[in-house]
């Protein structure tokens, strides 16, 4: 890890999210307060982690952390706020959720939900703050089973493959199959989807 300057502070908290980007599905945030009795070697940016190596880390976390729990926006709520205020809210469920308060919270990102303690924002701070990527990996870990979850309920579409994001694929078959209940309906390519979809409707012929 880069060097840090911590808060002065006894139980810190780290806040990460996952999810702000893809089309379907919550997205979902963490908090970890870890245990410096108990260090985990390793934490690193979820995302520059194998599978494999944030499987274990995520067991590893939730075993030696002195606590964390997980927050969540669902698409209705996204749709309702927005991207950005339903990460915020998300966050600070994840923060409420806690079963140990924390005296301070770093949040990843440039920017801090309102919390009842003290809070700073840190810039690419899954690969800065260790407790930062301890909550990146518990929330990727959860969010990507989520989609491996919705996948077997909508096989067609990959969500296995893709987590909802929005590559070729998911838009060749949102274009294809339309949205299901779980995709965000205020990102425009769902948007469009549905309105082709309504288009598509309104053209074949009704029969008596």
């Amino acid at each position: 890890m880069a060097d840090f300057i911590y808060p002065n502070a006894q139980r810190i908290a780290g806040v990460d999210e996952v999810g702000r980007g893809p089309l379907v599905g919550a997205v979902v945030t963490a908090a970890v307060i870890l245990d410096p009795a108990n260090p985990i070697i390793g934490l690193a940016d979820s995302k520059k982690l194998s599978e494999k190596r944030r499987l274990a880390l995520y067991d590893e976390i939730k075993e030696k952390a002195l606590a964390w729990s997980l927050g969540r926006a669902e698409p209705e709520e996204i749709d309702q706020l927005n991207i950005l205020h339903a990460t915020m809210l998300a966050m600070q469920r994840a923060v409420a959720g806690l079963p140990v308060t924390p005296d301070f919270v770093l949040i990843d990102g440039n920017r801090c939900p309102a919390l009842t303690m003290p809070s700073q924002a840190v810039v690419k701070g899954d690969s800065l703050v260790q407790e930062i990527s301890a909550a990146s990996i518990i929330a990727k870990v959860t969010r990507d089973r989520e989609m491996a979850e919705l996948d077997l309920l909508f096989p067609e579409y990959g969500f296995a493959q893709h987590k909802g994001y929005p590559t070729a694929l998911h838009m060749e078959k949102l274009t294809q199959f339309g949205a299901t209940p779980h995709h965000r309906r205020s990102f425009a390519p769902v948007r469009n989807a549905l309105i082709d979809a309504d288009v598509l409707a309104a053209r074949q012929p009704t029969t008596l």
